[in-house]
C-alpha cells in the first residue's frame, strides 16, 4: 500500500520528533484520518523521503517521529524553467500542478501587456502562497522530492534578467526557426516562455528577443496558454528529458 505523503517546511532528520505544521497536521488528521502510531512519508524539498508515524494525536498539536531517510532520485537530467504569463485563477493551477508532475524545475510568473489578471501587492503575495501550495501538492502526489521553485510574479523584463545566463532559451511560436527533431541543445537548462491568454504584445516579443529568445515550433497550430507550457515541456522531456 503507498504510503501518504506530505510536505513540510521543517528541517527532517531520523531519530527525532517534530510537532507538524497545521496544515500537515489537518491533512493528516482530520482529511486522512490517521490515529496516532499510524505510519506516512514527510518531505522538506532536500531531495529524500522520511519514513514517519504519528507520534500523537491531540486536539492542540500532532507529532510525528521520524524514522529513517530514503534518498529520491526522480528528477530530470534537463532543467526546464517555465516563463509563465500570468493566466486566470483555474487555469494557472492547472498549469502549476501539470507542470510540476512532468518535471518543471522552476515556474516564473510573468505580466505581459496582454495580461488579464492584475494583482497589486498584496494580492500577488496571497495568490504567490497559492501558487506553491497548488506545487507542494503536486509534488505530494507525483512523488518529487525537491520542490519546483516559484519566483514571485514580475515584469517580463526583470524576470527575465533574472533567469540562468548559461540557458537555452525558447519562445513557443508556430512560426518559430527551431523543431526539437533537428535540435542539439548544448545547454543542460532550457527556459520556455509562454504567453497569457491573449499572447505575447509584439513589443513583449521584442523584449523576449532581446533577452536571447529564439522561436520554437510545436506544429503549426496555435495552442492556449493551458495547453502550451505543458505541450512544451512534455515534448522537450521525451526529446532531451527522461520521458
Amino acid at each position: 500500500m503507498r504510503l501518504t505523503r506530505c510536505h513540510v517546511e521543517l528541517p527532517l532528520q531520523p531519530g527525532s520528533t517534530i510537532t507538524l505544521p497545521e496544515h500537515a497536521a489537518n491533512h493528516l488528521v482530520r482529511v486522512l484520518r490517521l490515529r496516532e502510531g499510524e505510519s506516512c512519508v514527510l518531505f522538506n524539498g532536500d531531495g529524500h523521503d522520511y519514513a514517519a508515524r504519528l507520534a500523537s494525536v491531540t486536539k492542540r498539536e500532532v507529532s510525528a517521529e521520524v524514522l529513517s531517510a530514503t534518498a529520491v532520485d526522480n528528477e530530470s537530467p534537463l532543467r526546464i524553467v517555465l516563463l509563465q504569463g500570468i493566466a486566470r485563477g483555474e487555469k494557472m493551477d492547472l498549469i502549476l500542478q501539470k507542470a510540476t508532475e512532468l518535471g518543471v524545475a522552476a515556474i516564473v510568473p510573468v505580466n505581459g501587456e496582454r495580461t488579464e489578471v492584475r494583482l497589486d501587492a498584496e494580492r500577488a503575495q496571497k495568490r504567490l502562497a497559492h501558487w506553491r501550495s497548488v506545487v507542494e501538492s503536486a509534488c505530494e502526489q507525483s512523488g518529487r522530492a525537491r520542490v519546483p521553485e516559484v519566483q514571485p510574479p514580475a515584469s517580463l523584463e526583470t524576470a527575465a534578467a533574472t533567469l540562468p545566463g548559461d540557458a537555452l532559451r525558447l519562445l513557443l511560436d508556430p512560426q518559430g526557426e527551431h523543431r526539437l527533431a533537428s535540435m542539439q541543445p548544448d545547454a543542460s537548462t532550457v527556459v520556455v516562455a509562454i504567453g497569457p491568454e491573449g499572447g505575447w504584445s509584439p513589443r513583449d516579443r521584442q523584449a523576449l528577443q532581446a533577452a536571447g529568445f529564439s522561436g520554437l515550433r510545436l506544429g503549426p497550430r496555435v495552442l492556449r496558454t493551458e495547453t502550451a507550457g505543458l505541450a512544451a515541456i512534455a515534448a522537450l522531456q521525451a526529446r532531451f528529458g527522461d520521458l
